[in-house]
């Protein structure tokens, strides 16, 4: 059984230095009803975390949109960690901060740690849960973000005064490219900005990634998400593509020029990408100019737990 406690590294680093991922922020929530409003703003089940545990999570417009796509993980009773891959954590904080009101609850941006990548980790066998959290306030932590076939894929987060952390530099945009690649592969959006609050967690099919709940009561956007789910009114859904010159906000087409979605994210060297698009569609697919587009497999795995 895990130690229901973060527990030391139990993990072993491929190498002398990690690099550090851009973008990557971090969030501490403290205090006695840290748990309660969190569970009352997040979409998913807060309350069926325990302490070492980890859960995709994420905060909804009151119309079902959604605002940020986070990792959520419990550190203690009382503290919980906000892994942020994209919204920028001052600006999530100020936002749930007006939410607060009387809550025993404190938001805090957690400068001085950075996030890295970690690939062929090896992970403690007497600890096999994917959505275990190792590590200590002192060392740091790590979390297992491997997905199947993809084993030993690791976000470690760190001070960053810690000297496995690699010089920035050109080498961490090949990192951050990869990371970024594997994400998208493996069904999980990244969310820039001119796509936060445009799409239900349906529309990004985020019940792959176990990222919502349809029991857990009350919170913004819940009634859009649970009628859309009971009265099965899903009509889009997430697919991965390839194609070339990949953007954003592109339009996917059909051969006869209809719309059939948009592309919400894209590598780095926009090959690939994952769109929006009316399920049930199997047609060819284009994109502006007719460039064409094709399907590919999402790869299964990275929901939390297992």
């Amino acid at each position: 059984m895990l130690n229901p406690a973060p527990m030391p590294f139990k993990v072993n680093r491929p190498g002398p230095t990690v690099s550090a991922l851009s973008g990557f922020t971090l969030l501490d929530v403290q205090g006695p009803g840290a748990e309660g409003f969190l569970q009352a703003q997040l979409m998913n089940d807060v309350s069926a975390l325990t302490p070492g545990r980890w859960q995709w999570n994420g905060w909804l417009t009151p119309k079902g949109r959604v605002i940020s796509l986070f990792a959520l993980a419990r550190m203690s009773a009382e503290t919980f960690l906000i892994v942020l891959p994209d919204h920028p954590a001052d600006e999530l904080r100020n936002a749930l901060q007006r939410f607060v009101f009387r809550a025993k609850v404190t938001l805090t941006v957690r400068d001085g740690w950075r996030c890295a990548a970690g690939y062929d980790v090896s992970f403690d066998p007497a600890a096999p849960a994917r959505d275990s959290l190792a590590g200590t306030e002192e060392s740091g932590w790590a979390m297992d973000w491997s997905g199947d076939g993809q084993k030993g894929r690791c976000l470690f987060l760190l001070p960053e005064t810690d000297g496995a952390l690699a010089p920035l530099g050109p080498a961490d945009e090949a990192i951050d490219a990869r990371w970024l690649a594997d994400d998208l592969a493996h069904g999980l959006p990244r969310l820039p900005a001119s796509q936060s609050e445009a799409w239900t967690p349906q529309m990004l099919s985020l019940d792959r990634l176990k990222a919502f709940s349809l029991k857990k009561g009350c919170y913004p956007g819940q009634e859009i998400v649970a009628r859309t789910h009971y009265l099965g009114q899903a009509k889009r859904g997430l697919i991965r593509v390839g194609g070339t010159g990949l953007a954003g906000g592109t339009t996917v087409l059909d051969g006869e020029n209809r719309s059939l979605g948009t592309v919400v994210c894209t590598t780095a060297d926009r090959s690939q990408g994952l769109a929006v698009v009316t399920l049930g569609e199997e047609t060819t697919l284009f994109g502006p100019e007719n460039a064409p587009m094709n399907r590919l497999e999402l790869l299964p795995g990275l929901e939390r737990p297992v």
